[in-house]
């Protein structure tokens, strides 16, 4: 994969945050430029995984970027200077939101910007309701030009039986297929 410049879109799926640490290290270590874009929810909620401030600070030392967070930051940040958008972890709340053209956060904004400039977006999913109410929404985004999908599974179907996580461990493959234009497969894994 040649050098890209990233938006990396983080929001509120909070329990996923550890896990995009190592795809974050692993893109910047590879010559990759990170711009951490983080939700409201991303930048402001403490949660049991963590406190916001430890999460804020620690994408902003990984990327080796400022984290920006307000709406017009993300629309002047990304208008035409960005190669590909990631929204990592994506939730099901943002999915919504992209499927149905709302734009009231940072992420949204970036996404929103990076489309409007025919340029891919990749989406890496986690939601406790995919098989459900989201379903509806992946499947509009599934169709939408210059979307791409981290392939995804449901991460524990005896439990959550409507909830889908991707394999952070294809982002990178994921990106590279996406600034080429083509759909990383399968979509849908084990």
């Amino acid at each position: 994969m040649k050098s890209l410049k990233i938006g990396f879109a983080i929001t509120g799926s909070h329990c996923t945050f550890a896990a995009i640490t190592d795809p974050m290290k692993d893109l910047r270590a590879k010559g990759n430029t990170l711009i951490p874009i983080l939700s409201d929810a991303a930048a402001s909620t403490s949660t049991r995984f963590g406190e916001a401030e430890h999460w804020t600070k620690a994408f902003a030392d990984i990327s080796g970027h400022r984290v920006i967070s307000s709406i017009k930051e993300a629309e002047e940040i990304v208008t035409n200077k960005v190669d590909v958008v990631v929204v990592a972890p994506c939730t099901g709340n943002t999915l919504g939101k992209l499927a149905n053209a709302i734009t009231d956060t940072a992420v949204t904004m970036v996404v929103k910007a990076q489309l409007r400039n025919e340029k891919p977006v990749v989406l890496a999913i986690s939601t406790n309701d995919g098989l459900a109410g989201n379903a509806v929404n992946i499947g509009r985004l599934l169709d939408k030009k210059n979307i791409y999908f981290v392939p995804f599974c449901q991460d524990n179907p005896q439990v959550k039986p409507r909830s889908l996580v991707c394999n952070m461990s294809l982002l990178p493959d994921t990106i590279e297929s996406a600034t080429q234009g083509i759909q990383i497969q399968p979509i849908l894994i084990r």
